[in-house]
């Protein structure tokens, strides 16, 4: 993680947690196993797949409304302007700058309770869709066919291997750099591809999409808001060799967080030289991705092994059609690795945001105010880790059964199951040993 941020992601060992270690995985993956052999005892018939939403008439004329697009757009300008304002011009200490903190806690965590909360509204509050929107064209280029949402997979690794793997990914001007560099690059692309290459090549806009199809709320097939179960929103997941690039990557970039966090990982890595660090962070991040993926895609296309009631699977393969699965797991790794961080170091971003610019303002009256560290035991913290990990699991469980009550005859249903399950496992066991041990 970044030297500025490091101290505070995280617990810190095993003795913050409430139940021994090993307790605890077995206890996790037991709850996931127990809650599969009930699916299969009870659920044998598809029900996210045909599930419907009620529409909120109301919620559709307010949300469409020209006055909340335009406020919506005028927020997301504005954060751009001020964060690339703060990360050029602001202070060259990265604790002095609030630029890092609004990219990595404010944005990148940000982004999981907004999507969740208030589903797809990240594309009405994107900037640099805004800025895109403002070259009017007649017509634009087609996106190419083989595109399949990998941009936006090669936008995430950047930004990932930044966060992860770069050795100065906190100092403002890098922040500054790739903000501006991103936001040049998309808004260009907006502009030859039209609004359609955000849907695609936006890593953030594409990451917001994702996690929304687990919000309450979602868009029917008329367009209309509607309130949905948000298992059932899951399940219109796009079934795209890409969107299995993309969240195994958040998966295997997570576990590498953790992994970088052991102190036995430090103890390797602490004597270094920049470049040696570099590399080491880099090929680590890249192992602990490869890793993940090798295991989803094994785990899906060994399902396989069952026969597939026809036409039932899309271009992407059983790998796509499971890849929704991923999302819940996703959000509770999320949770468990940036929980404590976005707690405390988020408050940094409200303190320093007082003075922007490091121009000796106080705007907010809270100059000389410290990050409160106190207001949350590490017991309570080590509990919604857990309980992140578990519930995303469950829920990844419950997802993928649906899934396969449509693809299976019942006969063959528990038994094409078990490689996921043994994945969903493994992944469970993996993921709470990341965030508690030391």
């Amino acid at each position: 993680m970044l030297e500025l941020l490091l101290p505070l992601h995280g617990i810190g060992g095993r003795g913050d947690l409430p139940v021994p270690l090993w307790l605890a995985i077995y206890s996790a993956g037991a709850a996931v196993a127990v809650s599969f052999f009930a699916l299969a005892a009870f659920w044998s018939r598809p029900r996210f797949e045909v599930m419907t939403g009620r529409p909120l008439i109301a919620g559709t004329r307010i949300g469409d409304h020209r006055t909340t697009r335009g406020v919506l757009k005028l927020l997301g300008l504005a954060a751009l302007a001020l964060l690339l304002g703060a990360a050029w011009f602001g202070e060259r200490e990265p604790s002095l700058n609030p630029a890092p903190t609004w990219l990595y806690v404010w944005i990148w965590v940000g982004i999981i309770p907004l999507s969740l909360i208030c589903g797809p509204i990240w594309r009405f509050t994107n900037p640099l869709r805004t800025l895109a929107g403002l070259v009017r064209r007649t017509s634009y280029h087609p996106l190419p066919e083989a595109i399949a949402y990998w941009p936006a997979v090669a936008g995430l690794a950047g930004f990932l291997w930044l966060e992860l793997a770069y050795p100065d990914g906190s100092d403002p001007l890098v922040v500054a750099i790739f903000v501006t560099t991103y936001a040049v690059v998309n808004v260009a692309a907006g502009i030859v591809y039209g609004p359609a290459w955000f849907g695609v090549g936006d890593s953030f806009e594409v990451y917001a999409e994702v996690l929304a199809r687990l919000s309450p709320l979602g868009r029917g097939a008329d367009g209309r808001l509607e309130l949905r179960n948000p298992l059932a929103g899951l399940a219109t997941m796009p079934q795209q060799p890409g969107i299995v690039g993309l969240l195994c990557l958040l998966l295997g970039s997570t576990a590498f967080d953790g992994i970088s966090r052991w102190s036995v990982w430090a103890g390797l890595t602490g004597e270094l030289g920049r470049t040696q660090h570099l590399v080491v962070y880099t090929l680590g991040l890249i192992g602990a991705v490869a890793i993940v993926t090798t295991l989803f895609l094994l785990a899906a296309r060994t399902t396989g092994a069952a026969r597939i009631r026809p036409g039932a699977v899309g271009a992407a393969g059983l790998p796509g059609a499971f890849v929704h699965s991923l999302v819940p797991i996703a959000i509770g790794y999320a949770v468990a690795h940036y929980f404590s961080f976005a707690m405390f170091q988020g408050q940094a971003g409200v303190l320093l945001a007082t003075d922007p610019f490091g121009r000796g303002w106080d705007l907010l009256g809270t100059s000389g105010e410290r990050i409160d560290y106190a207001f949350l035991s590490t017991g309570f913290i080590a509990g919604v880790q857990i309980g992140a990990i578990v519930l995303g699991h469950v829920l990844g469980v419950v997802s993928a059964h649906d899934r396969a009550a449509d693809l299976f005859r019942r006969r063959q249903l528990r038994r094409a199951q078990y490689p996921m399950l043994a994945a969903m496992v493994a992944f469970t066991a993996g993921g709470i040993a990341l965030v508690t041990a030391s």
